[in-house]
């Protein structure tokens, strides 16, 4: 029996061949130089930061260059698919507004000529290229079961040689095709197996774009391509979807390192060109445990993208911080362009560092920044999205009072330097709740008095500040001038120079004064700029307010 009867008794029902599929998906018509990368991922957890640094890249390189990005779902492990897998990872790529121009849009629509774009609807196309190596003799059916295949490692073992499936350990490569037919109409399982023509003494060098030159001894192992089921492995799928997609860069994780000679030698098997290879670190995590370890998408929930946007991360600072563990050159060219757009950094896969460790702190910091760059009705809106989706009680309440909560967000806020205390969305109403009547009189806290506790003294000068001091219409002097004037009133200092150099002639200072005013107007001893908190609280707030103080 020929090869190529054998691969019809496989295959009977598969009649197109390699070169149907080369016409079907022809080189794609782009500018010299323009490269084409893919997010591909897998449905089986949740998706994490170091999930989204390889789709940023993979979004970056084809836009620097007029290139291509799209998204293909490798759900062949169909046992670890997790509920609502595709769903979540479209998700993620749209809330970082990671846009891509061809692939799976949702879970029942794709857009693009290249597709299917989900590895279990690609089958057939599978299906014929096995048969093509199977007709070359680069592969065949192995029929060897768990019992086999273990008794094989155990005899690995006590020889100390390599454990794997290749040369005189490779109990099915040397059957006769007759017998194989046998074993197949007879029903027996099996699997589809590269035949290696490696040697492993030899070495395969190639240049990844991160690692650089990278020297691997040749793959000789006989790896399966086809599982007994019929659906492929990464190895075998990657590189037949990778060629007719017309991938030219693969970006992903360092642990395929390793995997490279044997991609290497299928793509060689079916004369395709290699696509360049980025190997990224992996992004490390220090767990509750004290041990760093990469993040893992089933485990570590608080590092998903999700619980990000539900904390109110602006995009652009996840982008920023995304490009920080992309780039070591990214954060002294943003010293050098502070107000530079993101998309004016040239990326380099040269430049991508080792393991980097997940910093908080610095995501954190680069949010601060990215929201106190924002104009006062920019963050409104961009408040009000996050608000929509992840607190509807708050949402209600800045859109009843949107000019007023524009007033509140604009304290201290366009000027030379900006208040930085909002780390994220979230932080919002944490720091402004007492500005709004219907939490400060449902919700308020303990106040938080200083120097002057007696509460009949700090109602009098809350009534007398109010009464014949306060006006909207004041400007900061003016209105520092009568806080001055207040605190001299009552026998308190008007300035700390004073009080420092006569301690014993006042019982405080303004500091003392302008405190009391500042905690039975908010409850809260620290405040941004108390000014424009009263002159935004207006007269009759404030005078309920006082009337709270029991």
């Amino acid at each position: 029996m020929t090869n190529k009867e054998l691969a019809n008794l496989m295959f009977p029902n598969i009649t197109k061949t390699i070169e149907d599929y080369e016409k079907e998906y022809p080189e794609r018509d782009l500018p010299e130089g323009a490269i084409v990368s893919r997010y591909a991922p897998s449905p089986t957890g949740f998706v994490h930061m170091g999930n989204m640094l390889s789709c940023f890249i993979e979004h970056r390189l084809p836009k620097q260059t007029k290139g291509v990005f799209y998204l293909r779902i490798e759900d062949t492990d169909q046992k670890r698919e997790v509920e609502g897998g595709i769903e979540s990872i479209i998700n993620a790529i749209n809330a970082l507004e990671l846009n891509y121009n061809e692939g799976v849009m949702s879970k029942d629509t794709q857009k693009g000529k290249y597709g299917p774009y989900v590895q279990s609807q690609r089958t057939e196309i599978y299906h014929t290229f096995i048969k093509y190596l199977i007709e070359q003799g680069m592969a065949y059916p192995c029929f060897c079961n768990e019992e086999e295949l273990e008794d094989i490692r155990n005899k690995q073992k006590e020889a100390k040689a390599r454990i794997g499936y290749y040369g005189e350990y490779a109990k099915c490569r040397n059957l006769d095709n007759e017998e194989r037919a046998k074993k197949i109409k007879a029903g027996c399982p099996y699997t589809i197996r590269l035949k290696s023509t490696g040697n492993y003494d030899k070495k395969i060098q190639f240049k990844d774009l991160v690692k650089g030159k990278v020297i691997f001894p040749e793959n000789d192992q006989d790896i399966v391509l086809i599982k007994s089921n019929g659906i492929p492995v990464y190895h075998f799928a990657h590189v037949v979807d990778d060629h007719l997609m017309r991938t030219t860069h693969v970006i992903r994780g360092e642990d395929w390192l390793s995997s490279v000679p044997v991609h290497v030698e299928l793509f060689q098997k079916f004369g395709f060109k290699l696509p360049q290879y980025a190997h990224l670190g992996l992004i490390m995590i220090v767990d509750s445990n004290g041990v760093k370890r990469k993040i893992s998408k089933r485990k570590d929930k608080d590092f998903t993208v999700e619980s990000y946007h539900r904390r109110g991360y602006p995009i652009d600072a996840l982008q920023e911080y995304l490009m920080t563990i992309a780039n070591t050159n990214f954060e002294s060219w943003r010293l050098a362009h502070p107000d530079a757009p993101l998309d004016e950094f040239e990326f380099s896969c040269s430049k991508v560092g080792s393991s980097p460790l997940f910093d908080t702190a610095k995501l954190i910091n680069i949010s601060k920044n990215c929201i106190s760059k924002m104009k006062a009705s920019e963050l409104y809106e961009n408040l009000i999205k996050w608000a929509e989706k992840y607190d509807e009680e708050f949402c209600k309440i800045l859109k009843r009072n949107k000019e007023y909560t524009i007033s509140v967000l604009n304290i201290e806020r366009e000027q030379k330097k900006p208040r930085k205390d909002f780390s994220c969305y979230s932080d919002i109403k944490n720091f402004t709740w007492y500005m709004f009547e219907e939490y400060f009189k449902n919700n308020a806290k303990e106040y938080e008095w200083q120097n002057i506790k007696d509460k009949t003294t700090i109602k009098e000068i809350l009534k007398d500040y109010i009464e014949n001091y306060y006006n909207e219409e004041d400007d900061k002097d003016t209105w520092f001038d009568k806080m001055r004037n207040l605190a001299e009133k009552y026998g308190y200092a008007g300035s700390m120079k004073e009080y420092k150099a006569n301690p014993e002639q006042y019982k405080g200072n303004i500091t003392d004064i302008a405190t009391a005013i500042r905690v039975g107007t908010t409850t809260c001893s620290m405040t941004p700029d108390l000014y424009e908190i009263l002159r935004i609280l207006g007269k009759n707030r404030i005078k309920e307010r006082i009337d709270l103080i029991k």
